[in-house]
C-alpha cells in the first residue's frame, strides 16, 4: 500500500493553533501519517483535528491547549499509548480529558484493562468504522461543548454578578457619600445664625419651605411656621411689620429685596433678623415665590451700637480734654488776677463780696472742668489701696443728712469685701454722686441701699479684663430709666433733669473715673423697678489701707535765709504775668519765660540764676517735664514743680518723681507751697548723697 502524501495530514505546528477557528480541538496521535489522514477526513465535520505523530508531540500540543478528546495509538515509537496516557493524566489541565485508544493487535482484556487502568474512556480497533468513530468522538465533542458554554455562561453570569454587586456597591457609597455631604452641610447651616425659606409672593406671604435652623434662631420649629400662614408676620415689631410688607412686595419689581426687623422669638424676646432674597421666575410652571435667607443680627447690631457710642463717647472726651486746658488757664488767670485784686487795691465791703462771687463763680468753673476732665479720663488719679468698710463714717455722715426724711439710706458694706485699688477721694465723689442721682429719682421717698460684693472674671468682657473686682451697688427703689435713654445718660451734658437743675455731668464723671481706674460702670435699670449703679472696682493685693478720702499732707515751710529765685515758664502770656506778678509781690525773684526753647537757654546761659523751675507742662515742641530733664544734665539736684491744665494719666506719670504736681486753676497758697516742698525734696537728696 503506498503511503500518503505528508502536506495532505491536517497536522499543525503548536504555534499555529491560535489561528484556527474556535471550534472544538481534537487531538489524534498515530506514528501513522495514514491513519492520522483518515481520522482528520473522518472527524473533520466534528471538530479541528490536530494530528500528533509522537507521544511527545503531543504532550506539546496538551501544553499549549486544552482538547475536547485525544484519539491515541496505543502502540508507538518512544512512549507508548499508555505511558503517555498516563503523563497526560498527572497534568491537572489535562487530566479530564477523554482519551480513546486506537490499537489493531491488543484486544486482549489485559491490554484493554490496562488502558482503561491508565485513564481510557474507550477503544477503537483498526481498521475503524468512520461512521461509529465519527458517532463517539461526536458525543465527547458535544459534551465538551456544552461543558464550555456552561462555563461561559457560569462565568458571564458571574462577571455580571460581580458587575451588579460592584454597582451596587458603588451606589451604597455614593448614598452614604451623599448623606454625609447632606449632614455636614445640615451641621454647617445649624451652626450659622441664618436659615434659608421660600415663601409666597402675595400676603400674608406664606411661608412654604423653612429650614430646620429656624428652630435654632426663634424657638419656632420648621412646621410651626410651614403650616400657619399668617404666622411669621403676625410676630413681626409692630413698628417694622409695614416697612418688611413693602420690601416684599417691591421685590415683584426690582426682582429683590432686603429688610431688617425685630421678630418675637419663643422665649419672649424680640431678636433683630436681617432678611434678604430674590423673585423666583415661576418658569418651571409653578407660582412665583420668594427664595432668601433668615439671618440673626442681634448681636452684630449690639456691637456694632456699642462701637459707636464707644467712638461718641471717645470723640466727645478727646474735645473735652482739649478745651480743658485752655479753660484751664482761663480760669487760672482770673483766679491770680483776684487775688492780685484783693491784695493790692483797697475795697469796700460791697467791693469784697463782689470779688468772692467772681472767685466763686471761676472755682465752679474750675470744678466743671474737672468733671470734665473726669469723664474725658485725664485726671489726674492717685489709686492706692482702699478699704471700701471705712467709707461707713464718712458716707453716713456727709450723705444721710441732705437725703431728707422720705429716704433712708443703708450702708451694708464690711471688712469681708476686698480692698481696692483706686483713687479714695475720686470714689468718695462717685459714690456721693450715685447716692444725689438716686436720691432726685425718689421725690415721694424710697430706699438707698449701698452694697458690696467680690467678683473674679475668669474672662474678658467687653468691658472689663479678666481678673478680680468688687463690685460695689448703688441701689433705689425710684422711677427707673427708661431703655430708650439707658445708653445715653453716660454721655456728658445729657440729663433729664429741669434746665438749671443739673449739668448732666455726673453720671458721665463716675463713667470716666471708673475706665481710667481699670474698672466699669455697669446700670441696671427699668421703669417701675428702681436703678442699680454697679461699680466694678479693680482688686488691690497691697496690705496698707489709707481710709481717709482726702490727703493730709502737712504744710511745708521754706527755711533759707533768702528767698529762692523762680524761673517761671508758661506759653499763656497772661497766665504768666499775673504768676509771676504773684510770686514777686510774696517776695521771689522771677525770670520769665514763654516756651521751652526760651527756657533752655536761659538756664544753659546763667544756670546758677535759679534756685527752682515752675514750668507748665503742655507747650509748643518742648514739654515742661523736657525742661526739667535739660536741667538737670547741669544740676542734678534741681528743684522743679509741674504745673497743668491737663495730661494724659501716663505722660504725666513719666515725670521725675520728686517733681510735685499741680493742676490749674491752683491757689497762690498752694503754688508756693509746692516750691517750698521741691526745695525741701532737693535737699533730703542732698543729704542722703553725702
Amino acid at each position: 500500500m503506498q503511503k500518503p502524501q505528508r502536506n495532505k495530514v491536517r497536522k499543525l505546528e503548536a504555534g499555529q493553533l491560535a489561528e484556527r477557528p474556535a471550534r472544538a480541538r481534537i487531538l489524534a496521535v498515530d506514528d501513522d501519517e495514514r491513519n492520522l489522514l483518515a481520522i482528520s477526513e473522518v472527524l473533520a465535520s466534528t471538530g479541528d483535528v490536530i494530528c500528533a505523530q509522537s507521544g511527545e508531540e503531543a504532550l506539546r500540543f496538551l501544553l499549549k491547549e486544552d482538547f475536547a478528546i485525544i484519539l491515541l495509538d496505543v502502540l508507538m515509537p518512544g512512549i507508548d499509548g499508555y505511558e503517555t496516557a498516563a503523563l497526560i493524566r498527572q497534568r491537572e489541565q489535562s487530566r479530564r480529558t477523554p482519551i480513546i485508544f486506537l490499537t489493531a493487535i491488543n484486544k486482549e482484556q489485559a491490554h484493554m484493562l490496562r488502558g482503561y487502568d491508565v485513564g481510557a474512556v474507550d477503544y477503537v480497533f483498526k481498521p475503524f468504522d468512520p461512521v461509529m468513530l465519527r458517532s463517539k468522538v461526536a458525543v465527547f465533542v458535544d459534551l465538551h461543548e456544552k461543558t464550555a458554554e456552561i462555563k461561559r455562561k457560569a462565568a458571564t453570569e458571574k462577571r455580571l454578578l460581580a458587575q451588579a454587586l460592584q454597582a451596587q456597591k458603588d451606589k451604597l457609597e455614593a448614598e452614604q457619600t451623599l448623606r454625609n455631604v447632606e449632614e455636614r452641610q445640615d451641621a454647617i447651616l445649624s451652626s450659622l445664625p441664618v436659615c434659608f425659606h421660600a415663601r409666597a409672593a402675595e400676603p400674608p406671604f406664606a411661608a412654604r419651605f423653612v429650614t430646620d435652623g429656624v428652630e435654632r434662631l426663634t424657638g419656632f420649629s420648621a412646621k410651626t411656621l410651614t403650616s400657619d400662614p399668617p404666622f411669621g408676620l403676625s410676630r413681626v415689631h409692630p413698628d417694622d411689620l409695614a416697612r418688611l410688607e413693602q420690601a416684599l412686595l417691591a421685590a415683584k419689581t426690582t426682582g429683590s429685596y432686603t429688610c431688617e426687623f425685630r421678630w418675637l422669638c419663643a422665649n419672649g424676646e424680640y431678636r433683630i433678623f436681617l432678611d434678604q432674597g430674590v423673585m423666583s421666575s415661576g418658569s418651571d410652571g409653578r407660582a412665583p415665590e420668594i427664595l432668601g435667607t433668615l439671618l440673626d443680627v442681634t448681636e452684630r447690631r449690639a456691637l456694632e451700637d456699642q462701637l459707636l457710642q464707644s467712638q461718641r463717647l471717645d470723640a466727645i472726651g478727646k474735645l473735652t480734654g482739649g478745651l480743658a486746658h485752655d479753660f484751664n488757664n482761663l480760669l487760672a488767670a482770673i483766679l491770680s488776677g483776684l487775688g492780685l485784686l484783693e491784695r493790692g487795691a483797697s475795697l469796700d465791703d460791697q467791693s469784697r463780696q463782689v470779688l468772692e462771687l467772681m472767685r466763686r463763680s471761676a472755682r465752679q468753673g474750675a470744678d466743671l472742668v474737672t468733671r470734665m476732665l473726669a469723664f474725658s479720663r485725664r485726671q489726674t488719679l492717685k489709686p492706692q489701696a482702699v478699704r471700701l468698710a471705712g467709707f461707713g463714717d464718712t458716707m453716713n455722715g456727709l450723705v444721710a443728712p441732705v437725703l431728707g426724711g422720705l429716704i433712708r439710706f443703708d450702708w451694708q458694706i464690711d471688712d469681708t469685701v476686698w480692698p481696692v485699688h483706686v483713687d479714695a477721694g475720686q470714689l468718695e465723689l462717685a459714690l456721693m454722686n450715685l447716692v444725689f442721682n438716686a436720691r432726685d429719682a425718689m421725690p415721694s421717698g424710697g430706699t438707698i441701699v449701698v452694697h458690696a460684693k467680690n467678683r473674679a472674671l475668669n474672662a474678658t468682657s467687653q468691658d472689663l479684663a479678666a481678673g478680680e473686682y468688687v463690685v460695689v451697688t448703688v441701689k433705689d427703689t425710684g422711677s427707673g430709666i427708661a431703655p430708650d435713654i439707658l445708653e445715653k445718660v453716660i454721655e456728658p451734658f445729657f440729663t433729664t433733669k429741669p434746665v438749671g437743675k443739673g449739668t448732666g455731668l455726673g453720671l458721665s464723671t463716675v463713667y470716666g473715673f471708673m475706665k481710667q481706674s481699670g474698672g466699669s460702670l455697669r446700670i441696671d435699670s427699668a421703669p417701675g423697678r428702681g436703678t442699680a449703679m454697679e461699680l466694678w472696682l479693680p482688686r488691690s493685693f497691697d496690705n496698707s489701707f489709707n481710709d481717709n478720702a482726702a490727703s493730709n499732707e502737712e504744710p511745708v515751710t521754706y527755711s533759707g535765709k533768702e528767698t529762692p529765685s523762680v524761673l517761671l515758664i508758661d506759653d499763656s502770656s497772661v497766665l504768666r504775668q499775673l504768676t509771676a506778678e504773684s510770686l514777686r509781690r510774696r517776695g521771689f525773684p522771677v525770670t520769665c519765660a514763654s516756651g521751652g526753647a526760651e527756657a533752655l537757654a536761659a538756664i544753659e546761659r546763667a544756670p546758677h540764676d535759679f534756685d527752682v523751675i515752675v514750668t507748665d507742662f503742655a507747650m509748643p515742641l518742648i514739654t515742661g517735664i523736657d525742661v526739667i530733664r535739660f536741667a538737670r544734665n547741669l544740676r542734678g539736684d534741681w528743684p522743679a514743680v509741674i504745673v497743668t491744665g491737663y495730661a494724659e494719666a501716663d505722660t504725666i506719670s513719666d515725670r521725675p518723681s520728686d517733681v510735685p504736681l499741680l493742676s490749674k486753676p491752683f491757689r497762690e497758697k498752694d503754688l508756693i507751697e509746692g516750691i517750698f516742698r521741691a526745695i525741701a525734696q532737693a535737699a533730703t537728696k542732698i543729704t542722703k548723697a553725702g
